[in-house]
């Protein structure tokens, strides 16, 4: 897509609303093919308080894993990191370990003028996670591959309660 035209504006006002009314849990990252467009667009909120971002023909262009990055600090202690679950609106009550780059730098463009132009940005920690889930999206995959794909358990939730999933 090269013009972002009315249309295009409207159907993120529709996804805003859609991503908005989801609370239980709240949605954190909306694609538009999740909402049955086949467009390269994706939004994200990673907070209730957080402004939505916009993304639009977005390309992951570098990705940098944890133990990449030059502020990592070694330590002999092995310390347990509490083991963050993805969910997706797509898969309600579903949830499951992904391990996903830390930081990514992405092309995409917005609604800010101007509109035509293209933008680079680094973003990281929960917001390269939602990036990353979105751009699966976005290439038709979804969340519980990338958990099978790793050998990870998914979890199905029941009445606040995590219940393994058994795979055959």
């Amino acid at each position: 897509m090269e013009k972002i035209d009315e249309r295009i504006k409207k159907l993120i006002k529709n996804m805003e609303v859609v991503l908005i009314a989801q609370d239980d849990p709240p949605g954190v990252g909306l694609a538009a093919n999740q909402v049955g467009v086949n467009l390269s667009i994706f939004i994200i909120r990673p907070t209730l308080k957080s402004k939505i971002k916009v993304f639009i023909n977005p390309k992951i262009i570098k990705t940098v894993l944890l133990k990449d990055s030059p502020l990592r600090r070694v330590s002999r202690k092995k310390k347990k990191h509490p083991v963050r679950l993805e969910g997706c609106l797509s898969i309600p009550r579903i949830w499951g370990p992904v391990k996903r780059a830390k930081k990514v730098l992405l092309e995409y463009q917005d609604l800010a003028p101007p509109t035509d132009g293209v933008k680079r940005g680094w973003f990281q920690g929960f917001e390269a996670t939602i990036i990353q889930h979105e751009m699966d999206h976005l290439n038709g995959v979804v969340f519980t591959q990338r958990t099978i794909e790793q050998k990870k358990q998914l979890y199905k939730e029941n009445e606040g309660e995590l219940i393994k999933i058994e795979l055959i």
